[in-house]
């Protein structure tokens, strides 16, 4: 998703853009739970490369974000979204099929003028007079010489040892499970909202994807072991359905319905120092990959782009012919990019992580009293309880500002 984005705003900005991809052309998203949350900054990106009005037809708005105990099932906290976050922070919030996404935003990059080459791997580059020359399939390219070259390779980057930064991604003690369930299923209680479902030591993500056909349920639990590599494991219906089987009767109904299911281990990087080196940078996953429980990784990712394309200053660069001067010039916008960038991803990162403790407390007073507090607060002062994400929903990365509220 960072690369797709970065590639339509660049493009969109008068540069030449080829974007390299692992998969064939015609390969989609596999779909074993694939949802993605298009908070209000990120449907910003999305306008500014003509791309939003083609998510939000193939998505969801979803009516209001939702806080339930996962074992009763009783509602903690409920905020409206839909035309409500229009008001709030000037732009909706959709919720995606990735594979619907990545389709729209390489539509929006080809469009724009980005060449596609698929089936492809950057495998590393080499430096001479000023440019940057790729390495494909481990083969030199020099059809391929650039200015600027974005890895945008996720969470589990293997372009980012070569840039120096030798920091294997950790375990974080959580696995996840993620299923994609027809929504006409008989019998099924699940709201058209995006609910998180928390218990102790666990808790549970359903919300709606294609115009509302499919749910999206991403169930996380604490484990202390885990060896395998990926996102896209084959799991174990069964075995997701007796490890939540004591949570309320609609997420057992839901997860009753699970045909094929996905398991993998939730793995987290702190940001590097330095996330560029001579004109080479490290954006979205690959650079900051966060947790997920602030449905913010795919956000950061959009961001990163619509932020780069802002500070490489394309009447400034373009113009200036290759060589020494263009390269420090790319270099000073990339460090100016960054300075702008860490501090506001370093605070998504730490909030996804505080949110793994607070939706899996153990401890059942803390846990009653912390669900009392949220719960009064959202009905007594919905403005305020909303006002802790204006930081957040409200951060216009197009134009570098907060436009909202």
């Amino acid at each position: 998703m960072a690369g797709l984005s970065a590639a339509a705003a660049l493009a969109g900005c008068g540069w030449r853009v080829h974007v390299v991809e692992r998969r064939p052309a015609g390969e989609a998203a596999q779909d074993a739970g694939a949802g993605l949350q298009m908070s209000p900054n990120a449907s910003r990106c999305l306008e500014a490369i003509g791309a939003l009005n083609a998510v939000a037809e193939a998505g969801v708005r979803p009516r209001a974000a939702v806080l339930c105990d996962g074992r009763s099932g009783r509602l903690v906290y409920r905020a409206a979204l839909d035309e409500a976050a229009v008001a709030r922070w000037g732009a909706p919030y959709v919720h995606v099929h990735r594979a619907d996404l990545a389709a729209i935003l390489r539509d929006a990059a080809e469009v724009a003028g980005a060449v596609s080459l698929h089936g492809r791997s950057v495998t590393g580059w080499t430096q001479r007079d000023g440019a940057i020359r790729p390495e494909i399939d481990g083969a030199a390219a020099p059809d391929l010489d650039c200015d600027l070259l974005l890895v945008a390779d996720g969470t589990g980057s293997r372009l980012r040892a070569t840039l120096g930064i030798d920091d294997p991604a950790r375990f974080t003690g959580q696995t996840a499970w993620r299923a994609l369930v027809p929504a006409d299923v008989p019998g099924l209680a699940i709201p058209p909202d995006a609910t998180v479902w928390a218990a102790p030591g666990r808790h549970v993500v359903t919300y709606r994807v294609r115009r509302g056909s499919l749910i999206n349920l991403v169930a996380v639990e604490e484990q202390t072991r885990w060896t395998e590599e990926g996102w896209q494991i084959e799991g174990d219906p069964s075995a997701l359905r007796r490890a939540f089987a004591d949570l309320a009767a609609p997420l057992r109904d839901l997860m009753a319905a699970v045909e094929t299911v996905s398991f993998w281990g939730l793995r987290d990087r702190d940001p590097p120092q330095c996330w560029f080196e001579r004109g080479v940078a490290l954006i979205g996953d690959a650079c900051h990959p966060m947790l997920p429980f602030m449905a913010q990784g795919a956000a950061m990712a959009l961001e990163d782009g619509a932020a780069l394309v802002r500070h490489l200053g394309v009447s400034r660069i373009v113009q200036n012919p290759r060589g020494g001067e263009r390269a420090r010039a790319i270099d000073r916008a990339l460090a100016s990019w960054q300075r702008e960038r860490a501090p506001r991803v370093a605070r998504v990162v730490a909030m996804a992580r505080a949110n793994a403790v607070l939706f899996h407390r153990h401890d059942g007073l803390r846990r009653s009293l912390s669900h009392a507090l949220i719960g009064t607060v959202s009905r007594l002062a919905p403005s305020i309880a909303a006002g802790r994400l204006d930081w957040l929903y409200g951060y216009d990365a197009v134009n570098g500002r907060h436009a909202a509220p």
